[in-house]
C-alpha cells in the first residue's frame, strides 16, 4: 500500500531568515525596540538663502545648524540696536552687509551638502518667514520716509508746529528700522524747540529787557547757522516782529531803537528787524511824546516830537509833531518861569535876578495889565485881587524891593519918657519897582514908588529913646495909589 505523495515546500526568498520553530523559544534580536535613525537632512540651497534673508537665521535652522542660528541672532540684534542707538547711515550699511553675508553664507553651506536639492516644503517655509519680515521692514521704512517728508515740508513752510506734530508719529519701529530718517526729524524738532526758547527771550524783550532781547537774537542766529532752518527762523522772527508795536509807545521806541542799532546776527535777521523798526517807530515816537505830554514831562515830549521830525520829516504825523514841539516848548518855558517866580523873594533872587521870557504870555501894553508881584511883597500883598493873576496869564512881572525912607511928610513934637520934648519926622515909604514884560523878558518899568499914609498920630508908641524919624502908616488905598501907575490902574 502506497501512502500520499510527499508535500513540497514553497519557495522562500533567499534573503529571509528561516521561520522560527513554533515549538522553540522566540529571540527578538539585539536591535528590537530601538527607534529607527532619522533620515539625513537634505537642504534646499534656495530655501536656506531665502530663510537667512529674513535676518532671523531661519536658513541655518533648515540646515540644522543651531549654533549658527543663535550666533546670527546675536549679530542681528546687536546691529539693529547699534543702528537704533546711533542713528547713523553707516550702521544701516552694516546691516545690509550682514544681510548679504547671511544670505550668501547660507547658500554656500547648503550647496556643499551632499544631499542638497530642491525641496518645496523648505521653500514655502522660508518664504512664509522671510516675506512678512521684509514686507514689514519695507512698509516701516516707507512710512518713515513719509513722516520725514511731512517734517521737511513743514519746515520748508516755516511751520514748526506742524513739523513737531508730524515727528510725533515716529514710533519705536521707525527708529529701529529707519533710525537715520527718524533722527533727521528729531533734529528738526530740536531746532524748533530752540526757536521756542529764543521766542521766549524775544517776548521778554517786549517788556523792556534788552539783555533778554539780545539773547533771543543770538539764539535765532545760532539756529539760522544750521542748514535748512531759514524758513523756521524767519517765521519765529516774524512772530516776534508781528507783536510790534506794543501798547506802550515809549517801550516800542526803546525796542525799535535797539533793533535798528544793536540787533546782532546776520543780515537775514537784522534786515527784517530794521525794517520793522522803521515801520513802527514814527507812531511809537508820537505815542510816547503824547504820553509824556499827559504826564507833564515836557522835555521828554519835546525830544520825542523833535526826533520824529528829524528822522521822518515826510511822515504824515510831521505836522502834529511840529505842534507838539511848540506846545512842549511853551510848557517848558512856563515851568521855568514858574520856578523863577516862586524863587523871587527879593530884588536879587529868582526872576528878579534872571528874568526870562514866556512866549505865550499876553503882550505887555501900558494901561491895565495883569501882573505877578514878587520880591518883598509886604505891601503888594495888599493890592486888590483883580490886579494880580497867575504866571500863565500874566503880561508883567513886578519885582519890588524893601521899603526905605522916602520924602518927609511932616514933623511933629512928642514928649519922651523923661518929659523932654523932641521932634519926629514922618517919611513916605520908598519902594524900588522893576517890571518885566513876560512875553519878552525885557525891563519895561524901572521906578521908585512912594507910599503915603497916616503921620503924626496922637499917641506915638516906641521903645527906649524917642526916634527922630518914622515912616507913615499906609492904608490899602495908599498902596493902591502908589502901585496903580505901575500896572496902569
Amino acid at each position: 500500500m502506497t501512502g500520499p505523495p510527499p508535500r513540497e515546500e514553497p519557495d522562500r526568498p533567499p534573503f529571509l531568515p528561516p521561520e522560527p520553530d513554533p515549538a522553540g523559544p522566540w529571540d527578538p534580536g539585539p536591535d528590537h525596540g530601538r527607534v529607527a535613525p532619522r533620515e539625513p537632512r537634505r537642504p534646499d540651497p534656495l530655501a536656506v538663502a531665502v530663510g537667512n534673508a529674513s535676518l532671523l537665521g531661519a536658513g541655518y535652522l533648515i540646515l540644522g545648524r543651531r549654533g549658527l542660528f543663535w550666533a546670527a541672532a546675536v549679530v542681528t540684534v546687536s546691529l539693529l540696536w547699534l543702528t537704533y542707538a546711533t542713528a547713523e547711515t553707516w550702521c544701516e550699511l552694516l546691516v545690509v552687509l550682514w544681510w548679504a553675508t547671511a544670505v550668501g553664507h547660507g547658500w554656500w553651506l547648503a550647496r556643499r551638502h551632499p544631499a542638497a536639492g530642491p525641496r518645496r516644503g523648505q521653500r514655502l517655509l522660508a518664504l512664509a518667514l522671510t516675506v512678512p519680515v521684509l514686507a514689514a521692514a519695507g512698509w516701516v521704512r516707507f512710512d518713515a520716509h513719509g513722516l520725514e517728508d511731512d517734517v521737511a515740508g513743514a519746515r520748508a513752510d516755516g511751520d514748526c508746529g506742524a513739523a513737531v506734530a508730524a515727528q510725533d508719529g515716529v514710533a519705536f519701529r521707525h527708529r529701529l528700522v529707519a533710525a537715520p530718517l527718524a533722527a533727521r526729524g528729531d533734529a528738526v524738532v530740536e531746532a524748533c524747540e530752540r526757536l521756542d526758547t529764543a521766542g521766549g527771550y524775544l517776548a521778554g524783550g517786549l517788556t523792556g529787557d534788552l539783555d533778554s532781547l539780545e539773547t533771543g537774537f543770538r539764539r535765532l542766529g545760532a539756529v539760522l547757522g544750521e542748514a535748512g532752518n531759514e524758513r523756521t527762523v524767519r517765521a519765529a522772527l516774524d512772530r516776534f516782529l508781528g507783536r510790534l508795536p506794543t501798547d506802550d509807545g515809549c517801550l516800542t521806541v526803546t525796542v525799535a531803537d535797539w533793533l535798528r542799532e544793536r540787533a546782532p546776527g546776520p543780515g537775514d535777521l537784522t534786515g527784517p528787524a530794521s525794517a520793522a523798526a522803521a515801520r513802527v517807530a514814527p507812531q511809537a515816537l508820537m505815542d510816547c511824546a503824547d504820553d509824556f505830554m499827559f504826564t507833564e514831562d515836557w522835555p521828554g515830549a519835546r525830544e520825542r516830537y523833535q526826533r520824529l521830525l528829524d528822522e521822518y520829516p515826510d511822515d504824515i504825523r510831521a505836522d502834529a509833531a511840529r505842534k507838539g514841539v511848540g506846545k512842549a516848548g511853551l510848557a517848558i518855558e512856563l515851568d521855568r518861569i514858574t520856578e523863577l517866580v516862586a524863587a523871587a523873594d527879593s530884588m536879587g533872587s529868582g526872576y528878579c535876578r534872571k528874568p526870562a521870557k514866556y512866549s505865550r504870555a499876553p503882550a505887555y501894553r501900558k494901561g491895565r495889565t495883569s501882573a505877578v508881584f514878587v520880591g518883598d511883597t509886604e505891601y503888594t500883598d495888599k493890592l486888590p485881587e483883580e490886579w494880580r493873576t497867575d504866571t500863565a496869564h500874566a503880561s508883567l512881572v513886578v519885582c519890588t524891593g524893601e521899603a526905605k525912607a522916602g520924602d518927609v511928610v511932616e514933623t511933629c513934637q512928642y514928649e519922651d519918657h523923661d518929659g523932654n520934648i523932641g521932634s519926629v519926622r514922618f517919611n513916605k515909604l520908598a519902594v524900588r519897582v522893576k517890571g518885566y514884560a513876560l512875553r519878552t523878558g525885557k525891563l519895561v518899568v524901572d521906578r521908585t514908588v512912594q507910599l503915603g499914609g497916616e503921620s503924626c498920630p496922637g499917641v506915638l508908641r516906641y521903645f527906649d529913646a524917642l526916634p527922630s524919624r518914622m515912616a507913615v502908616t499906609p492904608s490899602n488905598g495908599d498902596v493902591r495909589a502908589a502901585f496903580g501907575p505901575v500896572v496902569g490902574r
